[in-house]
């Protein structure tokens, strides 16, 4: 962030962190401290089961809680009419990279709902689950998104591609990447875009023009906030010409009435987000069935249908087809295997002296 703009952003900086809680909307706490909501009793990190009632831990990403408090009435009226027992729900929101290292790190989370398969691996590394999550047919992935750009109603700067976000004066936003798997996903997005557009003119993958593709564009960073959906809220309040960041919150957003256009890059990332039972959590707390339940229940058509709604692309079969055309589609998509892999992004990208920290250090 640029000292001039400093002392502005210090004066809405209060308001944010309120503006953040109306979008994330009440009854989350911190990962350390679930919320009691869908008539949870308590906000302790453990869970108890009976005959007539069962309590689920989730630890979720921010993004998703919309969709997910509009699909846990569903399963609980489903599980209870199935097995007459009622499901009461423990949930925290936290931003993806955060809340997977609560996880590892103690919260006991029966359910693990994340932004990116490498937040589930710090769980795994932790030994608190295996990795069966990975042999559902859709590799263990709930819901879809590319990463797209926002304006302000009718685009005022036209805005049309990744490479207008480097021109001078142009305000731009996503949030932090170390913190946020959403963020890694917009950086993931720019720097393979600046791959493919050296390789679309020399034939081959320049990662030193990928690199100072991400320079140019974070000359013009406004603001890093610590998840997607606070990145939202500032852009919300009016910072910003143009925020990076998951199709869905846009969407989302557009659909609660808030005017924004939406800009879909030539070339973007396919975004994929897991789902998963701890399992030494669940078995510890009994609640293994219900667990495993409620993450099928997250891979079926009608949970499918509420993400859609909720501005996802859908990754059941049934429910593609029914929003079949109802998104933009990039002229190139592309996913975390073009970049190399998630094993290979981390060490390259987000290590220690990897290619985001010499983004930041102007190395």
């Amino acid at each position: 962030m640029r000292s001039g703009r400093l002392s502005r952003l210090a004066l809405v900086g209060a308001l944010l962190g309120a503006l953040a809680a109306s979008l994330v909307g009440c009854g989350s706490g911190s990962a350390g401290e679930p919320a009691a909501s869908s008539g949870a009793a308590g906000t302790s990190g453990s869970a108890a089961s009976s005959d007539r009632e069962v309590t689920l831990v989730i630890g979720a990403y921010s993004v998703a809680k919309d969709a997910l408090q509009a699909i846990m009435p569903l399963f609980r009226e489903e599980w209870k009419a199935k097995t007459g027992q009622d499901v009461r729900f423990q949930e925290s929101y936290e931003a993806s990279g955060t809340q997977a290292r609560s996880i590892a790190g103690g919260f006991k989370a029966d359910v693990a709902v994340l932004s990116m398969e490498g937040d589930m691996d710090k769980i795994e590394k932790a030994g608190l689950m295996g990795d069966r999550w990975r042999s559902e047919d859709d590799g263990g992935m709930i819901t879809r998104s590319i990463v797209v750009m926002g304006t302000r109603a009718g685009n005022p700067l036209g805005i049309r591609d990744f490479e207008d976000l480097a021109k001078p004066g142009v305000k731009v936003l996503y949030p932090n990447p170390q913190t946020s798997g959403g963020a890694q996903w917009d950086i993931n997005a720019l720097y393979g875009a600046g791959l493919m557009i050296a390789e679309e003119q020399t034939g081959r993958k320049d990662e030193a023009a990928a690199k100072q593709f991400l320079v140019d564009i974070h000359q013009n960073v406004e603001s890093m906030d610590k998840s997607g959906r606070a990145s939202m809220a500032a852009f919300e309040y009016g910072v910003g010409d143009v925020i990076v960041t998951y199709e869905n919150e846009l969407r989302a957003r557009i659909a609660q009435g808030v005017d924004y256009e939406i800009v879909t890059p030539s070339r973007t990332i396919l975004i994929e987000n897991p789902a998963a039972v701890v399992d030494k959590n669940a078995d510890e707390h009994g609640v293994r069935d219900v667990a495993d339940a409620f993450v099928e229940y997250l891979h079926g058509d009608a949970a499918q249908e509420v993400f859609a709604e909720n501005g996802f692309r859908p990754v059941s079969e049934t429910a593609a087809r029914l929003w079949d055309g109802k998104f933009t589609e990039p002229e190139k998509l592309f996913d975390i295997s073009y970049l190399g892999g998630w094993d290979y992004v981390r060490k390259e990208l987000y290590s220690d002296r990897g290619v985001w920290y010499q983004v930041l250090a102007g190395l």
